[in-house]
This record gives structure tokens, sequence and C-alpha cells, in this order.
């Protein structure tokens, strides 16, 4: 695998997407679209902060109601969690298609035509009368809802390069980081007032407000000179030259890895924290926010005091291992190497780990996206992919052991943190090259 991507140096904007700090704006040029784009500023953010914080809404909402499911349907904690498994498998499969369908179609007609899907697709969920067709069409729902998340990273690429785009996505951390906070405080609410299907309910309305507002607002950032022209075959040529780049690959792997560590936490922590611990939904709920809380403000710092300072793989590096040690740390408590501990100990760990994530997830994004200007729809497929089918197959491995213990969450935390150190230091070799963000 090559050392250098397809793309420019990862320092150097590309020609044919200039950054946003260049941007040419004579009438008619290619570029007049993308500074008409950025100048939207404010609006730009928040639509594309908030079709990245759908999925996590998808998934956090609905976390405080699982106990309740397994109750409501009658069914096994371990088949109540496939739920959560077939949206993100859904997720990650959509993008392998919705990422290089953007590439050759433009980022808008996927776009609206993935959210309004999803929108008819969690309305249905909310109907289901079995565990099992809750399972289907929360498989229906993510693969329509990954046309959010893959289009609007394909969106940021379109418009921003370089450091510019890895302070976007911290950026966009604030709000999409947002979600984890606000999702479960809902789901805590509904349960007050309805039973599990009012929290599908509720998303529906999001949905169906997120595809009005995108409807009305978010313009084509794509011009049709930059797209691609060919079939599924010329689709997948371009994915397996992507990840022909040994260094592209890295960081969608680390970053994939690094992923399913949170997804192991978010989907064992319903059980581990009410079940385990005794604590109530409310209680839950608010514990959830506070690590939201500390993944936003780790996002902040990177994006505002650290990029553009310090190199970017300097800041990943720091945030890996602190995800290697929060994960050995909770696997140690959990097993009783230190007798037996309360939930603050275990609070605690989850804490460090959620925060640290803050500085992993967009800097492995960044990384990847600044060497892939000619496919960002399909590198975008191709990272949300790896991200979320990591994280489906962790999502079940967690409650193998059942509802009383919490070692299952930490083991898998803990073998996917090193996974992703290795991927980092064995095929990004940070210490061989200088991306851009390097002082």
């Amino acid at each position: 695998m090559s050392e250098r991507g397809p793309a420019t140096a990862p320092s150097e904007p590309s020609p044919a997407t200039p950054s946003a700090t260049t941007t040419p704006t004579t009438p008619g040029s290619a570029a007049a679209p993308l500074a008409a784009a950025r100048r939207t500023g404010l609006l730009v953010t928040f639509i594309l902060g908030g079709l990245t914080a759908l999925p996590p809404l998808s998934m956090d909402m609905y976390l405080p109601a699982l106990p309740e499911v397994t109750t409501a349907l009658n069914s096994p904690a371990a088949t109540v969690q496939l739920t959560l498994t077939a949206c993100l498998a859904g997720m990650a499969l959509g993008q392998l298609v919705i990422g290089p369908m953007s590439d050759r179609w433009g980022r808008r007609r996927p776009l609206l035509v993935g959210m309004v899907v999803y929108v008819l697709a969690t309305a249905i969920c909310a109907l289901a009368p079995s565990a099992e067709l809750l399972i289907g069409f929360r498989l229906l729902q993510g693969l329509a809802g990954a046309a959010a998340i893959v289009i609007a990273r394909a969106v940021v690429r379109d418009l921003y390069d370089g450091v510019e785009m890895a302070r976007f996505f911290s950026t966009l951390m604030l709000i999409s980081g947002s979600a984890p906070i606000i999702a479960p405080l809902i789901g805590g609410q509904v349960l007050r007032f309805a039973d599990w299907r009012g929290v599908f309910v509720v998303l529906t309305a999001v949905g169906a407000v997120l595809t009005l507002v995108t409807w009305r607002c978010l313009g084509e950032t794509l011009p049709p000179e930059r797209r691609h022209t060919g079939g599924v075959g010329a689709a997948l040529r371009t994915m397996g030259g992507l990840l022909g780049d040994r260094v592209f690959t890295g960081y969608t792997l680390a970053g994939g890895f690094a992923f399913a560590a949170l997804f192991a936490y978010i989907s064992a922590s319903p059980f581990v924290v009410q079940e385990i611990y005794g604590a109530s939904p409310q209680a839950f709920s608010l514990l959830f926010g506070l690590n939201s809380v500390g993944l936003i403000a780790a996002g902040q710092v990177n994006g505002k005091l650290l990029v553009g300072r310090v190199s970017m793989d300097k800041v990943l590096a720091v945030g890996l291992g602190l995800i290697t040690a929060a994960s050995a740390a909770l696997l140690l408590m959990s097993a009783g190497v230190f007798g037996e501990v309360g939930l603050v100990p275990i609070a605690a760990g989850l804490f460090v780990l959620m925060s640290a994530m803050g500085v992993v997830l967009p800097n492995t994004n960044a990384l990847a996206l600044m060497r892939t200007p000619h496919a960002a729809g399909s590198a975008s497929a191709l990272l949300g992919t790896s991200s979320f089918l990591v994280g489906a197959v962790a999502s079940p491995l967690v409650g193998i052991a059942g509802e009383d213990t919490a070692v299952p969450m930490a083991v898998v935390q803990v073998v996917c943190s090193l996974l992703s150190v290795a991927c980092f230091l064995g095929m990004c070799r940070p210490w061989k090259s200088s991306p851009a963000g390097a002082p």
C-alpha cells in the first residue's frame, strides 16, 4: 500500500476543493456555490450538526427504554440489544451505497430520499408488535438514516480542507455531541408519560423537522463537473483505491475500533447502571449526559486550542492512550480486582473513556478525509461503515454473560482500544509523516 494517498499533501488544499480561507468567488466559477454555502455559516453548521446528531439520537433516546422493552415484548436482554445492532448495521451498510451515490448524483437528492424513508421507518417502529419486527424496522431505519451521517461528512469535505476541516469537525462535535446528552434525558422524560413506543414517536417528529429544514435550506455542494459518472464497478474501483492507501485505511480502522469501544459502553450502560447498580432511568440519563459533556468539552479543546498548534497525530495518540487506560481500569474494577466498587468509580472510568472520544473521532475523520478530496462520498462511506460495522459486532458481545456483570463490556472495550492503537501505529506510522495540523 502506498505511503502517500491519492490526494495532494494533506497540508495543502486541493485545487478542486478550495480551503475555507481562500475561496474564489468569481461568478460562474466552480467554487462559487461553495463560497455561497460557506457564507451561510451558522445555518449550514446547524444543519450538518443536526444530520450528524441523528444516529446518536436514534440510539441514545431509546437507551433508557431498553429494560422496559425486554418486559413489554417478553424478550431477553440479548435479543432487545439486537435492536441497537440492527440500527447500527443498517447505518453501516447504507453508507456503502449512499456515499458513492452522492459522488455520482450530488449530495442533495440522496440525502432527502434517505431522510424521508427514515421518518417512515421510525414511525413504523412505534407500531412494532414483537422484538423480531422491531429489529427489522430498526434495520430499515438505520439503512435510511445512513444518508444523514455519510452525506454530512462529505459536505464538510466539499466545503473545507486541512486545518479548517478539522476545526469544523470539532465544531460539529459541539452539536452532535449534545445529542447523547439530550437524547437520554428526553427518553427518560418520555417514559414518565408514555411507554417505549412514545420514544419512536418523538424520533419521528425530529426526523420530519430535520428533513424539512434540509430541503428548504441546504443547497447542493458538489458541482456537476466534480461528480463521478461510472456505475457500480466504478464505485467499487474507487473504494478499492481508497483502501489501497495504507494510511487512509489505518485512520479508518483506528477510528472504527475506537467507536466500537464507545458503542460497547452505549449498548451495555443501561443494564450496567440500572440493573447492576440500581439507578433509575432518570439517574442513568443524567450520568449519560454528564459523560457526553466530557466528550463535547474535549472536542472543543481539540478544535479551538489544539488543531493548528499541535500535530493532530500527537493529539490522537494521547486520546487513544486515555481510551486504553480507561478501558483497562474498567476491566480491573468489573473483575473485582479492587474488591467491590460502587457506581462512582465505574462512572469515572466511563467519563474518561467518553471524553477521550472527543479528540479521537474528529481527528481520525479529518486525517483520513484529507487524503481523499477526489472521492469524499466514498471515503465518508468507508469511514462510517467501518465504525458502525465494528460497533454492530461489539453490541451483542457486551451482553453475552447476562445482565449481572460488566466484565464483557470492559473486555470488548480493552480489545477494541488495543486494536485501535495497533492500527494507528502499525498502518499510519505517524512518526514518518507530518500531516496537516502539525505546528
